[in-house]
């Protein structure tokens, strides 16, 4: 049993990983990683929210699988939705005809003549049945549709609201190298941001990575060859480390400067409920604990996001929140991910390592 092997895990030793339970039989994978599912597993176990199912297949079939679900749930539940429209104004106009015919056995007709009171009476039994018989279809209908959609998990749309940029061009590196010790930890490197643009930067743990994101921050750090970054740009910045998080959401809130509405706004988005938001951050799960630096992020506006291991314990259905909102409202973001499907569908441009 494998809970979570993913998390930190460069690409390489993924595959590496990858192609060792490969050759494997008999193992249960808890991981939020999509290609490396895809490479491992024959069956799916999904744990929904009335009942827990299982496929054959890859993640990439249960969801084509789980699409076609949803999106035949969705059509039979508009249908039903019209029909439950139409039969309930039926019914009532039934009814309305039923109590109409039955007055008149109290009055006369515009003839003069007597009313046939059994007849009359047998009319309005014959449309009250038919008020019957319409009623309990409604009631079908509706027994129908509330059975449908009770495992669609409706995520709403996350909301990033990046700065504008005033120039184009943001950050340019040529033959740069990173030092420590007065030893160049990378081959050099050259490239350039420029507004809009999203940059992957890809390689080994212990390349050299997140020392990249730390001198575009602003560390002291030692480096060879030329940086520029330009002046006054604000930056949110999501670290892949979440050991330093304490105290209450609305506390870290304050901290950061961030509106606590926005921020809770958020977290609720992915999944918090009440009670996760009363808790202290030490109580959260690791995925919860990164939700809250990501909330914090994107609940700011800056000229660059720049997150590092953004999506360490974060499930399946977050990832793809994410990914809809960045493709959305195309902030201009530096990030490292060892999420392949995350950078292929992200990443604008890609800096190896």
């Amino acid at each position: 049993m494998i809970d979570e092997p993913t998390n930190h895990l460069d690409v390489e030793t993924k595959k590496n990983l990858a192609n060792y339970l490969k050759s494997k039989k008999g193992f249960i994978i808890v991981s939020h990683d999509r290609s490396f599912l895809d490479q491992v597993v024959d069956h799916i176990l999904c744990i929904q929210h009335t009942h827990i199912e299982i496929q054959k297949g890859n993640f990439s079939s249960w969801q084509e699988n789980n699409d076609k679900q949803i999106h035949f749930e969705l059509t039979q539940n508009e249908k039903l939705q019209k029909d439950i429209q139409r039969l309930e104004i039926a019914s009532k106009n039934t009814s309305n005809w039923s109590d109409q015919v039955e007055k008149t056995k109290y009055g006369t007709r515009n003839s003069g003549s007597k009313v046939d009171k059994g007849y009359i009476g047998h009319q309005s039994a014959k449309m009250m049945k038919r008020s019957k018989v319409i009623e309990k279809r409604v009631e079908k209908a509706i027994e129908q549709k509330t059975s449908l959609l009770k495992n669609v998990d409706k995520s709403d749309l996350l909301t990033i609201k990046p700065l504008n940029n005033s120039r184009n061009l943001l950050i340019a590196a040529n033959d740069l190298q990173i030092k420590y010790n007065h030893q160049a930890i990378f081959d050099k490197i050259s490239f350039e941001l420029k507004d809009g643009e999203r940059l992957a930067i890809t390689g080994k743990n212990g390349a050299g990575k997140s020392s990249i994101l730390k001198l575009i921050l602003g560390e002291q750090i030692d480096y060879d060859g030329y940086f520029k970054i330009v002046n006054d740009l604000k930056l949110s910045y999501v670290s892949q480390m979440t050991h330093s998080l304490s105290g209450t959401l609305r506390d870290f809130a304050k901290l950061e400067h961030v509106n606590e509405g926005i921020f809770k706004a958020m977290l609720v988005k992915m999944g918090f409920s009440q009670l996760d938001l009363e808790k202290c951050i030490e109580e959260l799960s690791e995925g919860q604990k990164k939700k809250v630096l990501l909330s914090k992020s994107i609940s700011e506006s800056a000229n660059i996001y720049i997150w590092d291991e953004p999506l360490n314990y974060i499930d399946i259905l977050t990832r793809m929140q994410i990914e809809e909102a960045i493709l959305k409202y195309k902030p201009t973001l530096i990030f490292i991910e060892h999420d392949e499907t995350f950078i292929k569908k992200i990443a604008t441009k890609v800096l190896p390592l």
